[in-house]
């Protein structure tokens, strides 16, 4: 029987290697005839389509072979393609207009969709216009179309405004009734992390912090949105809301259009018949039957025009949680972003000033150090360095930050959260529930912890608790030095609280509010360049093969509702898997102990699909591991 099965063993792993050799051979066709492809051609007249399906993100997450063969995709379009494309295209004489598709589009993070509003904004003043068409818009996709000279709205849809907020969840009395403890190690009054685990509802200083969060980031929000379309009353419409969709008879699409939140109502095929008027006829395309191209078609077809030569600016790219080690697109691993970094400086001569682009929440502690450790090491070298925050730059986002001569945010970065936690559980009480018992030897109080059977030593606590006393000190006095501020003034800005970026720059802890255009431009500045700046983008690079397969094959958005509240549910359910996903990888232990990390900005920052993916596998797992067990 044993040899039988090792015969059995053998052939599937014969089996496996032949896959993986097929699959091995496939892509390297795909690598060389993508190589020698023809870029699309643009017609003259047409609409650049940009069809925002999924995110916008600052760094696309990285996809497994078989995902992407199969087409079971993230669906995420990068910030520095949409800018550069709108760009691009508002100097193009073959590009007539700009169309907005944002039937799927599930958000951003406000402070990359007002960077792609002001794209837009340029693109219109070359005199081109600008139409937006959804079937319904909420916060994220209403406050980009507001920019639109037009915007068109499904007579089915609606237009719903959320706002900032919303509830969380607290499992200490589930974790009590397992008898599950949570050891927390924790400094700052603000640092809420850890409070879903130890207690049953926000504690009053956290919940003080977090609606005034919330409360700056919507006064953002309004100004922006009054800045884009002042026509449109918003605060009242929200407050009118049931009284307004009375009046219009239970018509939301009607409701909308009476409170000049969009210009006109038209089903997707009165839409395009408009667009062929506007642009004339074209091959039926997935956008419809006018003439247009893609972004990633003409982002192609024009990638000629990228500066190769000369002087550059290097962006760094901080993206995801920061985790130590080697990590995919989308993450922040600390060792991939330092080698990427070295290579880049080693192989290019022409980079003369750093920008790091910081879109995180924080995470490992050792990590966080390895990549300012690597920014003030090209520093030393003579390289100005200029941080640009995006969304999110905080705790451990915030830390990287600190290496840079300056920084800028938005006015809706979430960022600070200077404050240092570490979360351990162990299960005594629940094993000896179980008839489950622990026993066993040790030469020192060290032995065998941290101990999750029997629980912590009292030595052991101590320890950790010193720890992570000690690592909020080093974080205070990077802070100060670094912004040049006495350490009791950071201390009381600190103690894990979370700032809007408007806040943040009249407590110094940013100079400058701005996007990464800003940042670069700063930094090519400080670095004496001149004329238009080169960039390099410093970063894990994305095969070709992906990147073309990816369009090939289908994506997790294409079967999604699109009615208003379905829009509001899957932002909702985003959130809350992106927010599981974290803790699952906490709680796995395969994260550090030691974390400058605000996981809770997961709710108010960028969407992760990915994450949000990940987590939504896992509990399937466990859904079919606990159904099998019954």
């Amino acid at each position: 029987m044993k040899t039988l099965g090792l015969i059995w063993r053998i052939i599937v792993g014969i089996k496996d290697l032949l896959v993986l050799a097929l699959l091995a051979i496939f892509f390297i066709a795909v690598s060389a005839a993508l190589s020698g492809a023809t870029p699309a051609a643009i017609p003259n007249g047409a609409a650049l389509v940009v069809s925002l399906d999924g995110a916008i993100v600052d760094q696309g997450s990285e996809t497994s072979p078989l995902d992407t063969v199969s087409g079971n995709v993230t669906s995420e379009v990068q910030l520095r393609d949409l800018v550069r494309g709108i760009d691009r295209a508002a100097g193009d004489s073959r590009i007539k207009a700009l169309v907005l598709d944002l039937d799927l589009f599930f958000g951003g993070g406000q402070a990359n969709v007002v960077a792609v509003s002001d794209a837009i904004a340029r693109f219109r003043k070359s005199g081109k216009p600008v139409h937006a068409w959804a079937t319904a818009y909420s916060d994220d996709s209403w406050l980009l179309a507001a920019g639109a000279s037009r915007i068109w709205l499904n007579p089915l849809g609606g237009v719903i405004f959320a706002g900032p907020g919303g509830s969380r969840l607290y499992f200490a009395r589930a974790l009590e009734k397992l008898q599950i403890d949570v050891n927390v190690f924790r400094v700052g009054t603000y640092k809420s992390f850890v409070e879903p685990y130890t207690r049953a509802s926000a504690s009053p200083e956290a919940k003080a912090a977090d609606q005034a969060l919330a409360d700056s980031l919507w006064n953002s929000w309004l100004a922006d949105v009054k800045r884009l379309r002042p026509a449109a009353d918003v605060p009242s419409y929200i407050t009118q809301l049931p009284q307004r969709i009375g009046q219009a008879g239970g018509d939301g699409a009607r409701a909308a259009l009476d409170a000049k939140l969009v210009d006109q109502l038209a089903s997707r095929d009165e839409f395009d018949a408009a667009m062929v008027k506007l642009v004339g006829e074209g091959e039926l395309k997935y956008w419809g039957h006018y003439s247009g191209v893609s972004l990633t078609d003409y982002l192609g077809a024009t990638a000629g025009k990228d500066k190769t030569s000369g002087d550059a600016v290097g962006v760094v790219y901080v993206s995801g949680s920061i985790v130590d080690g080697e990590a995919p697109r989308g993450t922040a691993g600390s060792t991939t972003i330092r080698q990427a970094l070295e290579q880049a400086l080693d192989e290019n001569a022409g980079i003369k000033a750093l920008v790091v682009r910081v879109d995180s929440g924080g995470g490992s502690v050792t990590a966080s150090e390895e990549i300012r450790a690597a920014l003030l090491a090209a520093k030393a070298d003579g390289l100005p360095v200029v941080a640009s925050f995006g969304p999110v730059a905080a705790s451990g986002g915030y830390w990287v930050g600190t290496a840079a001569d300056e920084i800028f945010a938005q006015p809706s970065t979430i960022t600070g959260s200077i404050g240092v936690f570490a979360i351990l559980p162990s299960f005594p009480r629940a094993l000896n529930e179980l008839g489950i018992n622990s026993d066993g030897v040790k030469t020192t109080p060290y032995s065998g912890e941290p101990d999750v059977v029997a629980g912590l030593s009292p030595e052991v606590r101590t320890v950790l608790q010193m720890g992570v006393e000690d690592t909020y000190r080093r974080f205070i006095t990077i802070v100060a030095e670094a912004r040049k501020l006495p350490p009791a003034e950071v201390d009381s800005i600190a103690q894990g609280r979370v700032w809007a970026g408007t806040e943040a720059k009249r407590l110094k802890l940013v100079d400058n509010l701005g996007g990464l255009d800003a940042a670069i431009a700063a930094a090519a500045r400080r670095a004496g360049i001149k004329g238009d700046v080169r960039v390099i983008n410093i970063e894990k690079p994305e095969p070709a093969w992906v990147k073309a397969l990816k369009s090939f094959g289908g994506s997790e958005t294409e079967q999604q509702a699109r009615d208003p509240w379905a829009r509001l549910l899957l932002a909702s359910r985003q959130r809350l898997l992106s927010s599981m996903a974290d803790f699952a990888f906490l709680a796995s232990g395969q994260g550090a102990t030691m974390q400058a990390a605000c996981l809770e900005c997961a709710a108010a920052g960028s969407p992760r699909p990915a994450a949000a993916r990940a987590s939504t596998d896992n509990l399937a797992k466990l859904a079919a591991a606990v159904q099998s067990s019954r």
